[in-house]
């Protein structure tokens, strides 16, 4: 796919549009009025403005306050009622299978205790009645009491038989019961796979955690989705996205039988949302995948341009590969999934097929490797307008901040992950590496591009959580006070912007979307509070009241 200038892109996009959604070729144009308007320009400055007027999904004009308004009667009018009207908000890293099928099985998040985790899977149960596997995810043992990884012992007491597995708040680890190891046939003398940990006993026994690669002893067992019930779940969560505000998602990493699920929908008309697939590197049909070339549906609002890749693993589950050992843990650097060769290959195959390469890297040895790899790969193959990232790039050496904006490369972060993680990563670090973690402000100033998202299912979808976290730096309980490391915090204006311009720059997207103007598509929502000149503590609180996807309310009749 050949990325097209500004003006080219905005007339195709605009003439595509036309084609699209205007019935025996009749235009219809939508006038929205009385709202507090913002948007992002190509300058990165905060717009405002009080109406929207587009056609057929196509931005034709802002109008500014007390402007005169067109009296054309066949113009459909909308009354804003005085609410802050803002361009669709981009996730730049989410997980839109996992969090529908989060939404259809039992939910750990915010348990205080391993007991309290037990309870809400046997009300799950006693609510769902026999089922084949008990699954759910979650956890999270560094909120509770104990601050001790789960055992299978907990579960064993009330599921017998039933094989139970239960994935961690990241997704880098899972809770097994004995019944789910028994059929996986992992005892004692189970090795630990390569990028994988299984949590054993003194005596060498598997306690019931198993950490990143090691996860997948037990996976394989639980029987897989069909295309259709993925198609299902994937449905449920972009109908839940669009109600909280997101217009775009960059699904990161996708199989094969999840992409069939996408076109099967697509049978149907448009995604609710618009959703930017990128390709899981673990796919065995990636080779088959990557020689298709890249795809963009006619309605916009399913592409495929890019691969994600797994370096290491998550900070809480002490899964990222760090150089030095963890401050809380001698000896233990983390781990790597995949083998720094193979890592090289699938790179460097991806960028020879002309796709974007996104890699998630949390500790600093992970980032190091990819920011190494990007280095000789990059001018080898000449795709640094590919506009390569690496997602989370959560911990960071001062001279690998530097090297982002040297290679063109886009940090792709999470701005709740820092509000979430304050709790444990200073122990996790200690006082020096962490002056290079969640550093927001030091790799602006150096020059990168970030584009923003949560991670969901990991952190809540709510965009507004991550504007506050990028502006305040503090939780929902405005703790600490005055930020943690406030020095990192994100202005306004550049928290906007990584929800919007420049998450869908990060997608090669930023011609038709992630702003307001005059031939892009009309994607936007409709908040009850003016989350711009509210006070920055209250952003976390917002609702939307409305979601519209080339200027059609997601979820009218």
């Amino acid at each position: 796919m050949t990325y097209l200038s500004s003006k080219t892109g905005r007339q195709l996009a605009s003439f595509a549009a036309l084609c699209i959604l205007s019935p025996l070729g009749v235009a219809q144009t939508t006038l929205i009025s009385d709202v507090n308007g913002y948007t992002i320009n190509a300058d990165h400055q905060m717009v405002e403005f009080s109406a929207l007027q587009f056609t057929d999904g196509i931005v034709d004009k802002l109008y500014s306050a007390g402007e005169q308004l067109p009296e054309n009667e066949e113009i459909v009018r909308i009354d804003g009622e005085g609410k802050t009207l803002l361009s669709g908000l981009v996730d730049a890293h989410g997980h839109i299978l996992s969090y529908g099928l989060s939404l259809l099985r039992v939910d750990l998040t915010g348990t205080t205790s391993e007991q309290e985790a037990v309870e809400r899977i046997r009300a799950f149960r006693e609510a769902n009645g026999n089922l084949e596997w008990i699954q759910g995810r979650g956890w999270n043992q560094v909120l509770w009491d104990s601050n001790e990884f789960p055992s299978a012992q907990s579960l064993d007491e009330f599921f017998g038989d039933t094989p139970v597995w239960l994935s961690r708040v990241d997704g880098h680890a899972g809770w097994a019961n004995s019944a789910a190891m028994e059929l996986a046939g992992v005892n004692a003398a189970t090795a630990d796979p390569a990028g994988g940990q299984i949590i054993r006993d003194p005596e060498g026994r598997p306690t019931g955690t198993f950490v990143d690669n090691a996860m997948d002893l037990v996976t394989a067992n639980i029987p897989q989705l069909s295309v259709q019930e993925q198609a299902f779940a994937l449905r449920r969560a972009m109908m839940e996205l669009a109600a909280q505000g997101l217009t775009s998602v960059h699904d990161a990493g996708v199989s094969s039988v999840t992409v069939e699920a996408y076109k099967l929908l697509l049978e149907d008309g448009p995604l609710p949302i618009r959703v930017n697939a990128m390709l899981g590197a673990g796919d065995p049909r990636l080779p088959e995948l990557l020689a298709a070339g890249h795809y963009e549906s006619e309605d916009g609002t399913f592409t495929i341009n890019s691969i994600k890749i797994s370096a290491d693993g998550a900070l809480g589950s002490r899964g990222a590969s760090l150089i030095e050992d963890y401050s809380d843990m001698p000896g233990h650097r983390g781990l790597l999934l995949v083998e720094p060769e193979r890592l090289h290959e699938i790179m460097e195959m991806a960028m020879k097929a002309n796709f974007q390469v996104n890699v998630h890297a949390i500790g600093d040895n992970a980032n190091k490797l990819v920011l190494d790899n990007f280095s000789v790969l990059i001018p080898a193959t000449g795709t640094r307008d590919l506009r390569h990232r690496i997602e989370h790039a959560q911990i960071l050496r001062y001279e690998d901040i530097l090297r982002f904006a040297e290679l063109g490369v886009i940090p792709s972060m999470q701005a709740t992950h820092a509000t979430s993680d304050k709790n444990m990563a200073q122990d996790r670090l200690g006082e020096i590496r962490i002056q290079g973690a969640y550093a927001w402000r030091k790799l602006i100033d150096a020059g990168a591009i970030i584009a923003n998202g949560s991670d969901f299912p990991v952190e809540y979808p709510n965009p507004f959580f991550g504007l506050h976290a990028a502006i305040t730096r503090q939780d929902h309980d405005n703790q600490p006070p005055g930020g943690w490391f406030p020095e990192e915090r994100m202005t306004a204006t550049e928290a906007f912007a990584s929800f919007t311009l420049d998450a869908a720059y990060a997608g090669h997207q930023e011609n038709t979307i992630g702003s307001l103007e005059p031939g892009k598509a009309a994607d936007f929502i409709l908040v009850d509070q003016d989350v711009f000149s509210d006070a920055p503590t209250e952003i976390w609180k917002a609702t939307v009241s409305g979601t519209w996807v080339n200027g059609v309310r997601v979820g009218a009749d």
